[in-house]
């Protein structure tokens, strides 16, 4: 077995179903709470369209939910048949804060998922918004945990070594190690981005076959001020990231802006065609001094480059392009928010063509979040745990054949799920929230 492809391949695999499965936790994270608007501007008004919208964006959750749990199952299977090595040399501090995301968050989710669902003609008007609210609270506490793995694996601490493998010597400054602040918040915000962005766009989808859905309306102007809102906070906590990674984790920054030599002064590259092999930027675009004034506030400032960190560097040309597309996409998606808040002000519907905008930018966050995760975990290598278990060390003996098959076998189904998801979400708000069925009436008090 060439063990070269045999880990490239585990790589692949493994991030093609972290890949699948972020898409619905980004997603429902920042719609449980957009859920948790609705059914408050519901319970304090009374007014029916903001039922019809949080009905709506209810089905759209449970689906997304129920995506996300499946491919969060077939995922952690991999831990233990492609990456036996992270489990056997850091499994005491990786298995405490899973276990912990599951007896916190998941629990909390499953338990008040059903009473969120099928309880608001079943139980008073407070029990069913505060079954809102606590699986809102899971889906955060869910992403609270995770991170704090995540961020503990790109900047550990707090953990000693007895008998070869990794224990939490502090559990305060495992979970919150020097990346977590940022990698959490920065997190939460997207997914916000991603949620709000979805409730626009399936709402401009609808608009654009009823223009007379109020609930629709109202979905669009929330959905755009969400946005408007989060995006600019998102540019400043990603500076902050930023500067937090340069000082943690420099070499991930120099692949990102392409600097192959320590220099002062450094440019920053807008665009180029990275050559990794002769250490060039082809066919570049750049501001003179430009990244020494970004990272450092100063343009005369040093900044390392990867000839300081070779040969442990990260591949630089998914990081360069994965970067620019998150900040790129970023940035329009601020431009579209601010367009959607001045064109829907005091209930106005937008023009067709700016339906069509935000209908196409319904998914835009989704790719903004794909683009940042691979920046994020792919500038991490060769280390699977930084400066503690490099990836290599870390990968099962399982054949290429069996590797690769498994590899055809996710992709060809997580192809045909996600489509089948889209269509389906597509569907669904495009035939709006519909006429209440004889079966589902009020019950009295529910909207207290």
């Amino acid at each position: 077995m060439d063990s070269a492809t045999a880990l490239t391949l585990a790589r692949a695999q493994f991030g093609l179903n972290i890949a699948f499965h972020i898409l619905f936790p980004s997603l429902t994270i920042g719609l449980a709470w957009i859920l948790v608007f609705f059914r408050a501007k519901y319970a304090r008004s009374g007014d029916e369209t903001w039922l019809a919208a949080y009905r709506i964006w209810t089905k759209v959750f449970a689906l997304s939910f129920a995506m996300g749990v499946v491919s969060g199952i077939t995922m952690s299977f991999q831990f233990g048949t492609n990456w036996p090595g992270f489990m056997n040399r850091v499994g005491n501090i990786a298995g405490p804060l899973l276990a912990y995301e599951v007896l916190t968050a998941f629990f909390l989710e499953a338990t008040f998922l059903g009473v969120m669902l099928f309880g608001m003609n079943r139980v008073p008007g407070w029990v069913h918004q505060a079954a809102t609210v606590l699986v809102a609270l899971g889906t955060s506490l869910s992403a609270f945990w995770i991170l704090a793995l995540s961020s503990w694996m790109q900047t550990p601490a707090g953990h000693v070594i007895a008998d070869g493998v990794l224990v939490a010597g502090d559990w305060l400054r495992v979970i919150f190690n020097p990346s977590f602040p940022y990698r959490f918040t920065h997190m939460m915000l997207a997914s916000g981005l991603v949620a709000s962005f979805v409730v626009s766009g399936l709402s401009a989808w609808r608009l654009l076959l009823a223009p007379g859905d109020a609930a629709a309306r109202r979905s669009l102007r929330t959905g755009v001020l969400i946005a408007a809102a989060l995006a600019p906070l998102q540019i400043v906590i990603g500076d902050l990231h930023g500067l937090n990674t340069l000082e943690h984790q420099p070499a991930k920054i120099a692949a990102m802006e392409t600097i192959w030599k320590t220099e002062k002064g450094a440019p920053l590259v807008l665009f180029a065609l990275p050559d990794e092999d002769r250490q060039r930027n082809d066919f570049a675009i750049q501001v003179p001094k430009g990244a020494s004034l970004v990272l450092k506030h100063d343009p005369d400032a040093e900044v390392k480059g990867l000839d300081a960190f070779a040969p442990d560097v990260p591949p630089v040309a998914p990081l360069f392009f994965g970067f620019r597309v998150m900040v790129g996409l970023g940035l329009l998606m601020l431009f579209v928010a601010w367009a959607g808040v001045w064109l829907t002000r005091r209930g106005a519907l937008p023009p067709r063509g700016f339906l069509w905008v935000f209908a196409g930018f319904t998914f835009s966050g989704w790719v903004a979040t794909l683009a940042g995760w691979m920046v994020t975990e792919m500038g991490r290598q060769p280390w699977l745990v930084t400066g503690v278990l490099r990836t290599a060390d870390a990968v099962g003996q399982i054949s290429e054949a069996q590797l690769g098959a498994s590899l055809t076998a996710y992709g060809a189904t997580y192809a045909l799920m996600l489509l089948a998801y889209i269509v389906v979400v597509t569907h669904l708000a495009g035939g709006g929230a519909g006429p209440r069925a004889p079966s589902e009436p009020m019950a009295k008090g529910a909207a207290a």
